[in-house]
């Protein structure tokens, strides 16, 4: 009898291969060391492809972007000084001098009784209280400038000294606010903090110093004060020292004792109107007036105008040492400007007077007569020398002090001027010729 076969049982030959099939796994073989190297090549250049790609975008774009916010973003201020005409002063005085010669019998009527009017301590005091009160108004913008120095004692702990000295608000923008202090204030300076007369301390950072006025412009953020006190500080006018006479009275302002926020008054003995210094000729006011010119001392005249700075007194001073010596601020107009925008003064380290007709009568050649090449200024360093004579600046003639400064205040730093000079010889002049890379002061 034959088998009768379950259409659902199947055989074990095709159960074994059911099972074999089943089971059975498709492994890849592993990468070798070059493929995994090649791999890794690849990646590092997409990736390089891939920076490059991106930097060269942002280049592109980078401007754009920056257009884009400038509408946003606030612009610094330059700020202007108005210079002033010496001139206009000397006209005005020759004027006044002429006006006081045709009114003669009234200034002797004035005079007859003011002889005989008799002072009480009363119009003393009016006269005093009318500078003092001009004199606090200007205090209000003094404020006291920390130098804050970082140092070791002897076991290597740290130190923290501070200087103090007076600073005076010469200039106010929307961004910062402008002080003029002593050089030595920022010199040796690791940071700076400046003080207001109601005891508020912020950061400032130095903007740029002048060592031969010896002065220096710190920067204050507006956005570090307050609104309230912002608004109600103000800068000092800036007076015409051209137009200081003798016997003027003033008043200094800032350190005269030593101390911020002191005060004195005087007068005005003797004005020297041409004083040579370097690369200029300057109005130095001399007065017995209390100043202490290391820690910062600034006069001011009757209208609250400020008029100049004290410097310390030289050996040589024509009016004495015991005497103030005061930087004219009228001839330094220029250079607070530069200073007050964070631009280097140009220096070609030359003090000079120009050469008279009379000297030219005698031989010597129109110019400015070198009267001492400063050491390692940019004019001695390329070689000229005391008693030469400076006749042009890159081609241009130069004849008279005015001149000479007018060329050294359109020079920038670094530079380079073409210099002639006139060398006395054994028998004559020979011409020379240098050229100098302008400083900074």
């Amino acid at each position: 009898m034959s088998e009768v076969r379950d259409p659902e049982k199947k055989p074990e030959h095709e159960k074994k291969n059911d099972r074999d099939f089943i089971s059975e796994k498709i492994v890849r073989p592993a990468p070798s060391k070059k493929q995994v190297g090649t791999r890794m090549a690849t990646a590092a250049c997409a990736g390089i492809i891939f920076g490059v790609v991106s930097a060269v975008c942002f280049v592109l774009t980078r401007p754009i972007m920056e257009q884009l916010s400038d509408g946003n973003k606030p612009t610094a201020s330059a700020v202007s000084i108005p210079k002033d005409e010496l001139e206009s002063s000397v006209e005005a005085q020759e004027t006044e001098s002429a006006s006081e010669t045709e009114t003669e019998p009234v200034e002797e009527m004035v005079q007859s009784a003011l002889e005989h009017y008799r002072y009480t301590v009363d119009d003393l005091n009016s006269l005093l209280n009318s500078l003092r009160s001009k004199a606090l108004a200007v205090d209000k913008s003094v404020v006291v400038v920390h130098s804050v120095q970082q140092n070791t004692d002897w076991f290597d702990n740290p130190v923290e000294t501070t200087g103090l000295y007076a600073g005076v608000i010469i200039a106010k923008t929307s961004q910062e606010l402008l002080i003029l202090t002593p050089e030595d204030a920022v010199e040796q300076a690791d940071s700076i903090k400046v003080t207001f007369e109601n005891g508020n301390d912020v950061s400032g950072h130095m903007k740029q110093k002048d060592t031969t006025s010896g002065m220096a412009i710190v920067s204050v953020s507006a956005g570090d004060i307050s609104t309230s006190l912002l608004k109600d500080l103000e800068p000092v006018p800036l007076g015409n020292s051209y137009q200081v006479r003798q016997g003027d009275m003033i008043a200094s302002i800032g350190s005269p004792a030593g101390v911020v926020h002191s005060l004195d008054y005087g007068f005005v003995s003797y004005v020297v109107r041409s004083n040579p210094m370097v690369d200029q000729h300057c109005r130095m006011l001399y007065s017995h007036i209390l100043t202490d010119a290391d820690r910062g001392t600034f006069l001011m005249n009757t209208d609250g105008e400020l008029i100049g700075w004290a410097v310390s007194a030289s050996d040589s001073s024509a009016a004495g040492s015991n005497m103030a010596e005061i930087f004219g601020i009228s001839d330094y107009k220029g250079i607070l400007e530069k200073l007050s925008n964070g631009q280097g003064v140009p220096c070609v380290g030359i003090v000079g007077q120009e050469v008279t007709e009379v000297q030219m009568d005698g031989g010597m050649p129109a110019g400015i007569y070198v009267m001492n090449a400063v050491t390692e200024k940019p004019a001695y360093n390329a070689g000229i020398q005391n008693g030469d004579i400076l006749t042009q600046i890159d081609k241009t003639p130069i004849t008279s002090m005015k001149e000479y400064q007018a060329a050294v205040e359109k020079m920038t730093c670094g530079q380079t001027v073409h210099i002639t000079v006139q060398r006395n010889g054994r028998d004559s002049y020979t011409q020379l010729e240098f050229d100098v890379t302008v400083g900074s002061r």
